[in-house]
């Protein structure tokens, strides 16, 4: 699986294990790599032994570029060896892939060597969320949290976040999260609430409970800070970018067209 940051590829890899009900391998290159000479070779082929001896089973690697990047004439002699022996592991003379499934993910997956990428016989391109699935996403992160957004808000919210992953969504919710305590803090002025809390006002507000006065005059555990509202959000949206251009994803789109599938 391939594709921007922040799609929910390693979620992807979880999900899979689960559903499949097999024993689930989850490794990164600081798990392989020694700095004893040929540790790191025997790692790779004790992690496939079990994974048969286990299966059916699932090995999974996260960031595997960093694994799997392409040999060059100037690498390190310990890196090549590893690669060599991943490949003889996943398909090599004499040993059985019978129920036991590779999966990696990337961010980079022009940088895999032609051999690794051959040997992943899917390659499975992870696309950004599109405007619906955006919204659905902004209505997830805030369940749970008093506000006063409506079902159009959230279309909305969808429609002007283009470019944003789910990752970039959860931090723009979080920050908008935080706006009504900012609120408070700014506010020089309150007013109080039936249920006897103290909630920030307008200056000209013309409630007769209203007082000038700041957030820390008001009495422990009565403060009550707003709902988020729709401009929260859009504040949010101009504080925090997406981690992803368009040039990101063209080059994504090329290599979908040349070697890759689409999600």
């Amino acid at each position: 699986m391939y594709g921007p940051p922040g799609t929910g590829k390693s979620f992807l890899a979880k999900a899979c294990a689960t559903e499949c009900d097999s024993t689930f391998f989850s490794i990164s290159s600081s798990d392989l790599v020694s700095k004893w000479q040929g540790e790191s070779e025997r790692l790779v082929k004790n992690l496939f032994e079990l994974a048969r001896e286990k299966k059916p089973s699932m090995i999974f690697i996260d960031e595997v570029d960093s694994l799997c990047g392409k040999r060059t004439e100037g690498e390190n002699e310990s890196s090549r060896r590893i690669k060599t022996e991943f490949l003889v592991q996943m398909d090599g003379c004499g040993n059985d892939q019978t129920g036991v499934l590779v999966m990696g993910a990337t961010n980079t997956p022009w940088e895999l060597d032609d051999a690794f990428r051959r040997r992943f016989e899917k390659r499975i391109y992870i696309h950004l969320p599109d405007q619906q699935s955006r919204a659905h996403m902004f209505k997830l992160k805030i369940k749970g949290v008093d506000n006063v957004l409506v079902e159009d808000d959230f279309l909305q919210l969808g429609a002007v976040s283009e470019l944003y992953s789910g990752a970039d969504i959860k931090i723009v919710t979080n920050e908008a999260m935080f706006m009504p305590i900012r609120k408070c803090q700014n506010a020089t002025r309150f007013k109080l609430l039936p249920c006897g809390n103290w909630t920030p006002c307008s200056p000209s507000d013309p409630d007769p409970s209203a007082r000038d006065m700041g957030m820390y005059d008001i009495p422990d555990g009565k403060l009550k800070e707003p709902p988020v509202c729709f401009e929260d959000f859009m504040s949010a949206l101009t504080r925090i970018k997406p981690t992803v251009c368009v040039d990101d994803l063209t080059r994504y789109q090329d290599f979908t067209n040349k070697f890759g599938q689409d999600g």
